[in-house]
């Protein structure tokens, strides 16, 4: 068993365990996550424990999403191959697992162009929303080899009928191709008025809606004033 200080992995789940909050784990069961653990709770106990990926790999292998989430601040993820990440991504069980995978582990990754592009591909709806994601940050920071007009044709085409988590990052690769690439601008828009992919979703008052001609339109302003 790996330990780092006194925190051995029984340790550190019986101090999830302590943790959980009930009131917690219902409001995230209403967003399909399973854990019930405050996150700054537990990147308070990730900075205690440090980076340490031999660990990590044991939290991530108990299947306890809190763990995974855990592990997931602590591993170093240059250390990862691969095969592994793609095994990581299909046993993900929730959506903020697979958020933080994406975002803390596979960006940082040496393999996350290969694994863009299978995942892009993939005929599962969740790992494709993983390979939408992943092209929304590259449409964003190294668009070269992309076929923007033809990412604007497949959403035109298939995101309406998606799968909802497909649906959310074919929207959000819709909305950044408009932010980022004003010639592309006013098709990006008619496709987004065209569609109204959550037009009505419900938006806290100081955030941007998520209706990609209300975001492009309020992001390309801050990105041109």
């Amino acid at each position: 068993m790996s330990e780092t200080g006194m925190n051995s992995v029984d340790e550190i789940m019986a101090e999830l365990t302590e943790l959980a909050d009930e009131k917690i784990l219902t409001v995230n069961q209403k967003h399909g996550d399973d854990h019930a653990v405050n996150l700054s709770k537990l990147r308070a106990v990730a900075k205690r424990l440090k980076k340490n990926h031999d660990l990590a790999l044991e939290l991530w292998a108990t299947g306890d999403s809190a763990a995974r989430l855990l592990a997931l601040l602590i591993c170093r993820p240059k250390e990862f191959g691969q095969e592994e990440l793609d095994t990581m991504l299909r046993e993900a069980n929730s959506p903020k697992v697979q958020d933080w995978l994406i975002n803390y582990v596979v960006k940082k990754s040496h393999h996350m162009e290969v694994l863009r592009a299978i995942w892009f591909a993939d005929p599962d709806p969740i790992v494709g929303s993983a390979g939408w994601a992943l092209t929304s940050e590259k449409v964003i920071k190294k668009p070269e080899g992309l076929d923007l007009p033809g990412l604007l044709d497949t959403i035109e085409q298939e995101m309406v009928a998606a799968p909802e988590r497909l649906q959310w990052a074919m929207n959000t690769c819709l909305a950044q191709i408009g932010i980022e690439h004003p010639e592309l601008r006013g098709r990006a828009l008619k496709i987004g008025e065209a569609l109204e992919v959550l037009k009505d979703y419900p938006t806290s008052a100081g955030c941007v809606s998520p209706y990609a001609p209300v975001w492009i339109t309020e992001m390309s302003s801050r990105k041109e004033s």
